[in-house]
């Protein structure tokens, strides 16, 4: 092996093309400030059972959950339509701190009731919370499916709103129309697969939320054969620019029991890691089967920006770079009995120098379900140092000096 290489495989890939007659070399060089999850441990679980009351609310529907460090305390948005109670938001302790995760380590804290642009508590049906993220300010973004049954009368947009950790609304995104559902059903989100996720990057200057599965005019529900194409939003939140990306999900894990059975597989969160790579989770959900829950890392490094594309139908797919994602974990490999798993958020270091993972599931207000916490830790990899462009290119230039005096020595030049 050749010292380039060997330089090549440690800063990306070495590509070569032909072009007029010359050869030419290039380097896909990773993002500098990729970070890469090497390996994933389990640290343990805690559950609550269906109809736990606190605060004069019943605990459940827990979609989504962010960790405030300044405080050392979680916030978890349930998905409760204001029908159970009033929309809200739950403040938890979860000690986690000493790598493990038992039963009595999960505590509540404070219920916070959402209040809208007019003070006053979300009417029942007005909107689906699913996601939330804490901001560098102090607020949470609170990210909202709406509704979309033309058939029933119901169609609400859906809507990334930021609150105050009081719960009052502050201010709302612009949620461009090609999200928007119809009365005609014809175009834009789907029943329950919408804005499902909401992470914001370290810094603080993006956003993303994702739906769950795809807008009607861009292709089919994930089934059994097949996954469905998801747009990951972007908002940046110093400009307010849009960008748009393809995720790909994966097809239906387990096919049902009865015929004809209720199946489903979407997106449900996104936790992420710098402004390029995410975490995402998937839940895969069969009747007779159970839940399937999939952890990925993501990048978007390269993913084409699709926000210009009203229809993803009306394209070929394969020539739309999507974001990229590898598998994790595969929570089957857990033993245990899961849940709805709907939420995750990385919580305080641990002692070990690991970070801390956690996730949380949605029972649906069901009794045949439960409120899971899974804890994990995550070893990371630091992002690689990438040489300055100068020094590419004259690797570059070595690269193709090289290759001219391999091409001399087999032509007889």
């Amino acid at each position: 092996m050749s010292k380039i290489t060997e330089v090549g495989k440690r800063l990306g890939t070495i590509g070569l093309t032909c072009l007029g007659g010359f050869t030419y070399a290039f380097f896909a060089v990773p993002a500098a400030n990729a970070i890469t999850i090497t390996n994933v441990d389990f640290l343990g679980q805690s559950t609550f059972p269906t109809g736990f009351p606190y605060q004069g609310t019943e605990l459940g529907g827990l979609s989504g959950i962010t960790y405030d460090a300044s405080k050392n305390v979680y916030y978890s948005i349930s998905d409760d339509r204001s029908e159970t109670n009033p929309a809200r938001f739950y403040t938890l302790n979860i000690g986690v701190e000493d790598g493990v995760l038992s039963q009595e380590d999960v505590t509540l804290l404070d219920v916070t009731t959402l209040l809208n642009e007019n003070g006053q508590p979300f009417p029942d049906l007005s909107l689906d919370p699913e996601g939330i993220a804490l901001t560098n300010q102090g607020t949470l973004f609170i990210s909202s499916e709406g509704e979309a049954r033309p058939d029933l009368g119901r169609v609400t947009s859906p809507f990334v709103n930021e609150f105050s950790l009081t719960g009052q609304q502050l201010k709302t995104l612009p949620v461009p129309s090609k999200f928007q559902p119809t009365v005609t059903g014809e175009s834009g989100i789907r029943n329950n697969l919408a804005f499902e996720s909401l992470t914001i990057n370290p810094d603080g200057t993006s956003l993303f939320t994702a739906t769950e599965n795809a807008l009607i005019q861009d292709g089919l529900a994930a089934g059994l054969n097949n996954g469905s194409p998801s747009r990951i939003l972007k908002y940046d939140l110093l400009t307010r620019a849009e960008q748009e990306f393809l995720y790909l999900t994966e097809p239906v894990a387990e096919a049902p029991t009865l015929p004809d059975g209720f199946n489903t597989n979407g997106l449900v969160d996104l936790l992420a890691l710098d402004d390029r790579t995410f975490l995402s989770l998937e839940r895969s959900f069969s009747v007779g089967a159970g839940n399937t829950i999939k952890l990925f890392q993501v990048s978007l490094e390269g993913s084409d920006d699709i926000s210009d594309i009203e229809s993803l139908s009306a394209v070929n797919l394969n020539r739309i770079k999507p974001a990229q994602k590898s598998l994790l974990l595969d929570f089957q490999q857990l033993g245990l009995t899961l849940d709805n798993i709907e939420g995750l958020t990385f919580g305080p270091d641990l002692a070990s120098g690991q970070k801390s993972l956690i996730v949380v599931s949605d029972n649906n207000f069901s009794p045949t379900q439960f409120t899971q916490f899974l804890a994990f830790s995550l070893t990371t990899e630091s992002p690689r140092s990438v040489p300055e462009p100068s020094a590419l290119a004259g690797l570059a230039l070595l690269a193709i000096t090289g290759l001219k005096a391999k091409h001399r020595i087999r032509f007889g030049e």
